[in-house]
């Protein structure tokens, strides 16, 4: 959805609020994709700061399905957004450089989606786990230690001792 912006540009202490459907299906970080399992509509406040200048406010609540990073299991990930933006018009928009990141304007027009994945990736949490005690996945045979404990060998030697590892290996 593209919601036009000319008027709150040019008009003096217009406000424009909208309520706009995510078209959205999934989410793409740039190196996966996350489906979108519950969406709540984009609540979106746009206000005349000064000519050429709006302020964009917008609230949405998601709930996306992503893998633990530790075991693979599949997590519900839900995700209460807030972001304020301050947007320019296309002739200040040239002038400043604060307008490089409106990925989300062309023109005169915000596209809802791209605002939206501008907020997701600015709050996209820098891990996802099941639970906090999450175990993870053996890294020898591969079983979800949360399920079963495998009984495989989880020493990890310190990689600065393995010359002097192999000298004891040797005899």
């Amino acid at each position: 959805m593209f919601i036009h912006l000319s008027d709150v540009f040019t008009s003096r202490e217009k406000r424009l609020e909208v309520e706009a459907e995510l078209e959205m299906t999934g989410f793409d970080n740039g190196l996966e994709r996350f489906e979108i399992a519950k969406k709540s509509p984009v609540s979106i406040v746009i206000t005349h700061l000064e000519r050429g200048k709006v302020l964009v406010k917008a609230d949405l609540e998601l709930t996306l399905r992503a893998a633990c990073d530790r075991c693979l299991a599949e997590v519900p990930v839900s995700l209460d957004l807030h972001a304020e933006r301050v947007v320019f018009s296309p002739e200040l928009a040239e002038e400043t450089e604060e307008a490089d990141d409106q990925d989300f304007v062309d023109g005169y027009e915000l596209d809802v989606d791209a605002f939206a994945h501008d907020i997701i990736i600015g709050n996209w949490p820098a891990k996802i786990l099941c639970k906090e005690s999450c175990k993870g996945i053996c890294p020898v045979c591969g079983q979800n230690r949360n399920v079963r404990e495998c009984g495989c060998d989880s020493f990890v030697p310190d990689p600065r001792m393995a010359v002097i590892q192999d000298i004891f290996n040797a005899k």
